[in-house]
């Protein structure tokens, strides 16, 4: 009997098929159903602030876009001001969404079930219908959008200051990518043409650059930690899977990183002063704390036995320093024994649980409204904030969202995985009975799953995982890989 893989000849199409088929196995939804495209043929503007109180007209600032290469929905824009004190103001200005996407609208509920845009190798299942998401509600170049401004003030030590949060109506004068601006930053390509044909930008760039790395430098001081993790893109040579490709850490892609971290932290206090209930980022004190200390010794390295963040990060850069080569490998030991992330309510006036890697108290998500849908509901809350109304969600509300996004969120991550699998299968399928290294990523009563050095995947150990937990290194064999299944299986080589 030919299997789907020799039925197909064609590596794009079997993705898409596998991503498709998982997502349903799994119960998420993959087409928008009639009352959503009935609602959206209704839908034909961008919102516009005509009639509208308290909006600041920005248009005329150097806003920019940096997002990946084949980004289109694009949800933030940013600037820096200059300022006479050896400070910097900066502004991000996040998609307008809740304009266009009205609470408990056919297309709101459609992205509250989903609750994200679902990523995959081949194909990708957007949480809202693209004709908002990367068009009426897109800070697209060239174009007039509703935004929501996150201000705040930077000082010479990185330390944020007059954070203010707005509605306004804005303009992207340039649209980049965060190769090629990175390569420019870092002097290793010339400028970019939609950063050359927009007067000013370049030296504009090249301050938000200066101070994300004094708010990183801040972040690392108080315990936020540096971690560098291994993301693989398959490579596609017409319709054929022939490689993986690394997705390498940035500074275009730190610059951005930081000033979303900084603006979801002024989002959360604007939240916390104005007494409404919030949907909070968390990631927990870890309960393996004991492992990572374990893990550290192995490295010649004390820790406490009480969590310490800051303790943590200062053995993570040592070993950075030490083995830059490696480093990932070790990142990707210590994210799975701190534990994944999840959202949580907080009622006004009382504090969630901060965010541990980040090292950071307050915090939401708000950036990111055309992907993610608690960061729709945030902006809803924002929003009704600045107009001075009641919140449009109660805490049970948030409450009953934060564990259905969570839970959400924990699924299309395992989905996300699978199909990863899937085409780092296609890549391995020759490799069967060879060779290499690696080290245990996860241990648990389901399974242990291994990284391999040589080729940054992860698999299933099958045999020979007694007496292993996570962070061990070991030498094992291709044994098999199932590309429908997204199975990698190694059998752990038996020392002669």
């Amino acid at each position: 009997m030919e299997s789907e893989y020799e039925v197909h000849h064609n590596d794009r199409e079997l993705l898409i098929k596998i991503a498709r088929e998982t997502m349903e196995e799994n119960g998420l939804l993959t087409e928008f159903p009639p009352e959503v495209i009935a609602e959206l043929e209704q839908i034909n503007e961008p919102a516009k602030p005509e009639g509208l109180p308290n909006i600041h007209d920005l248009r005329h600032f150097l806003w920019a876009s940096i997002d990946n290469d084949d980004s289109k929905d694009l949800d933030q824009i940013t600037v820096a001001e200059a300022l006479s004190d050896d400070k910097v103001r900066i502004y991000v200005a996040i998609a307008d969404v809740d304009s266009l996407v009205k609470k408990d609208s056919a297309i709101d509920r459609y992205a509250r079930y989903n609750t994200a845009t679902v990523y995959h190798p081949a194909i990708n299942f957007p949480m809202l219908p693209e004709k908002l998401s990367t068009n009426l509600t897109s800070l697209n170049p060239n174009e007039d959008r509703m935004a929501v401004v996150c201000e705040f003030t930077v000082d010479s030590e990185g330390t944020v200051c007059e954070p203010k949060i707005y509605r306004a109506y804005v303009r992207n004068h340039a649209q980049m990518a965060y190769n090629s601006v990175a390569a420019w930053l870092e002097g290793q390509a010339e400028m970019p043409n939609a950063l050359a044909t927009v007067e000013g930008l370049a030296e504009n760039i090249r301050l938000q650059n200066e101070v994300a790395q004094k708010l990183r430098k801040k972040r690392y001081l108080h315990g936020a930690l540096t971690l560098q993790t291994i993301q693989t893109i398959p490579i596609f040579d017409g319709d054929e899977v022939v490689d993986l490709a690394i997705d390498k850490p940035n500074l275009a892609k730190e610059l951005i990183e930081d000033f979303m971290i900084a603006a979801n932290s002024v989002s959360a206090g604007f939240l916390d002063e104005c007494q409404f209930p919030a949907l909070r980022r968390v990631v927990r004190i870890p309960k393996r704390w004991d492992r990572i200390v374990d893990l550290a010794e192995q490295y010649g390295y004390k820790l406490s036995r009480k969590p310490d963040s800051k303790a943590l990060n200062e053995f993570l850069i040592k070993e950075q320093q030490r083995d830059p080569l490696r480093f990932p490998d070790l990142s990707l030991t210590v994210i799975k024994l701190l534990g994944s992330g999840e959202y949580v309510a907080e009622k006004p006036g009382e504090k969630a649980p901060g965010h541990f890697s980040l090292s950071v108290k307050d915090y939401t998500h708000s950036t990111a409204p055309n992907r993610r849908y608690p960061d729709l509901v945030t902006q809803r809350l924002i929003k009704a904030a600045l107009n001075h109304e009641e919140p449009p969600y109660s805490f049970e509300e948030l409450d009953e969202l934060a564990k259905h996004i969570t839970a959400q969120e924990d699924l299309e991550a395992k989905i996300e995985r699978k199909t990863a699998k899937a085409a780092a299968a296609l890549v391995l399928e020759n490799h069967i009975g060879e060779t290499f290294n690696g080290f245990i990523t996860g241990a648990s009563e389901k399974g242990y799953w291994v990284r391999i050095l040589e080729i940054p995947v992860e698999g299933k150990l099958i045999s020979g995982f007694s007496g292993l937990d996570v962070g061990d290194r070991v030498q094992m064999v291709l044994d098999s890989v199932d590309v429908e299944k997204g199975f990698i299986d190694f059998k752990r080589l038996k020392k002669r």
